[in-house]
């Protein structure tokens, strides 16, 4: 007799639980087998130091893949990296309806232009309030308080039970251009008693306490440090909080000053942000070229760089190959941000540089000059006290902020929660519960200009480069096992000092083995290759204390 088939909305985070960065999300409602799907938020995390080479790493879509038929659409929270970098390399494959806020839109149209993307993908322009139909789901955007314009929560509603699926969000009553967090919708929905709701919440301050700071605050403090500095002044923070960027230009004006752009992402933002009237009454921005004409202590600069990237402004500024601005002594230096994990030490970098030309520092150490975009623990509970959840379910985090998340949601009496990572299925309706590990997950790198998983790229190999240098030997051998050619070399990465040369070494090594053997032995190639690369290993191990990646090519002739 045939089992009972059920529906089901299900929960399977596919990036970004666990992990800080690739968020990507997936609900299916239906009984298994014969689910749909939707897709929510589609992001990219960053390479660091131990993926030599790797750009971008994105969430594996595979799980999506094999269900493609009844992948439905996808919705995105927001415009931040971590949420919609990776729509133009992954959604193609699917082609099925982006929705997006205007500001979202455009950003994806401005990526798309700016890395001469030729795939498209067919965006649909969602408005928060206003609910529209996706199969069995109804999806909802509602507005939140975040570091960049038009974030949104996400409420989908289905016959057995709704998803209140966060994005990223705080409570903040002031924020300086986007609309206030929804309060009154938020409370709705918790008066609301039909149907039952899952929280899926940013986890990212679920370790701190309190609620975070107003972005108004954030503003009014930076205008005091602007309107007292003798000099210059520089502003480096992230390029999409277009609402810091603003608060900025206000307190320069404020001041008497000018402001001047620097960095291409932030022009590119600040030109969506203008297109969609959210710039209106600001005063004049000038282009970098304006600098040197404007006088020094009239002046305020807002450039690229508060991660510390290599080719952006600050940091061209501070080694002094900027081709059109520099600081000097007496110069203030704003970081209006924090270090994202993983970018401390370039950051520290460029502030010692800044320090050792006689600029003044401030950073959020400091002063209160950043604020997050994310709910501290005050702000948790606010919201779960507004939309009073059935069942919790912690994301956007790594494992610290995702345990502290699901102790917090049990000490306020959630009746059920789910501690999940990549890969697990929670079922949210009916009997929530968690499945780990069902889903097939992993990751996929952007090797250059080439999408690959880790298996298929290159970072292995690049790695033992890094630590072991590379030595490569060629030579021609005839039957009578005589060198008739070669042997050539190449060394690199290994060490060579006045006293002590690693290619002597090797190269006495080489002459070693083919004279200890007999003719007849040579003339075997894969003997030969087999014994130098051997000796070679190992004479240098001896030297060195590493072994080399050692390429021997013995050729017959």
């Amino acid at each position: 007799m045939a089992k009972n088939q059920r529906d089901e909305l299900v929960f399977v985070p596919l990036g970004g639980v666990g992990e800080i960065g690739m968020n990507m999300a997936a609900y299916g409602f239906g009984p298994a087998h014969r689910r749909k799907w939707i897709v929510v938020d589609c992001g990219v995390s960053f390479g660091g130091p131990e993926l030599p080479g790797i750009e971008l790493i994105m969430a594996n879509p595979e799980f999506l893949e094999e269900n493609a038929d009844d992948v439905l659409a996808l919705v995105l929270t927001h415009s931040h990296e971590d949420h919609y970098g990776a729509v133009l390399d992954l959604w193609p494959v699917f082609d099925k309806p982006v929705y997006a806020t205007p500001f979202t839109a455009a950003m994806l149209a401005a990526k798309r232009a700016g890395d001469g993307i030729v795939e498209n993908v067919d965006v649909t322009i969602m408005q928060p309030g206003k609910p529209f139909e996706v199969g069995p789901f109804t999806i909802e955007p509602i507005n939140v308080a975040h570091s960049i314009p038009e974030s949104n929560a996400i409420l989908i509603t289905t016959p057995i039970g709704r998803a209140l699926h966060t994005g990223d969000w705080k409570l903040d009553p002031t924020p300086v251009i986007s609309a206030p967090t929804n309060f009154d919708r938020l409370k709705k929905i918790g008066e609301d008693t039909s149907t039952p709701l899952a929280l899926i919440c940013d986890s990212t301050n679920a370790t701190k306490e309190g609620e975070s700071p107003s972005e108004q605050e954030i503003g009014d403090n930076l205008a005091k440090l602007i309107a007292d500095a003798p000099h210059r002044v520089a502003v480096t923070t992230f390029a999409s909080n277009v609402g810091r960027v603003v608060s900025i230009v206000r307190a320069a004006h404020k001041a008497g000053r000018e402001v001047v752009l620097s960095g291409r992402s932030l022009h590119r933002i600040m030109g969506i942000a203008r297109e969609l009237g959210m710039l209106e009454g600001l005063p004049t921005l000038h282009d970098q070229d304006a600098f040197k004409s404007i006088p020094r202590d009239k002046c305020v600069l807002i450039c690229t760089g508060s991660q510390g990237e290599a080719r952006a402004a600050i940091a061209r500024i501070a080694r002094g190959d900027h081709p059109v601005i520099d600081l000097n002594a007496g110069d203030r230096m704003i970081f209006s941000s924090w270090a994202i994990p993983g970018n401390e030490r370039e950051v520290i970098d460029i502030q010692n540089l800044l320090i050792d030309k006689g600029v003044e520092l401030v950073t959020a150490n400091d002063a209160l000059v950043h604020v997050t975009g994310h709910p501290r623990r005050g702000e948790l509970k606010k919201l779960y006290s507004w939309v009073k959840p059935e069942v919790l379910v912690p994301v956007h985090g790594e494992a610290i902020h995702l345990q502290a998340h699901a102790k917090l949601g049990r000490e306020e009496g959630i009746p059920n929660v789910c501690e999940a990572r990549n890969g697990d299925m929670v079922r949210l309706f009916p009997e929530p519960m968690a499945y780990p590990a069902e889903v097939r997950t992993g990751e996929l790198y952007l090797d250059g200009l080439v999408l690959c998983t880790p298996e298929e790229s290159g970072v292995k190999g690049r790695r033992r480069l890094s630590f072991g240098g590379m030595v490569i030997v060629s030579l021609c051998v005839n039957g009578g096992g005589q060198v008739v050619s070669g042997p050539d070399l190449v060394v690199e990465g290994l060490p060579e000092t006045d006293d002590e040369s690693v290619t002597d070494l090797i190269e006495d090594t080489i002459t070693g083995v083919i004279k200890s053997m007999p003719a007849k032995r040579r003339s075997d190639t894969e003997v030969l290759n087999s014994a130098l690369f051997k000796a070679i290993r190992n004479e240098v191990n001896a030297f060195w204390g590493r072994k080399p990646n050692v390429s021997v090519f013995v050729h017959r002739v």
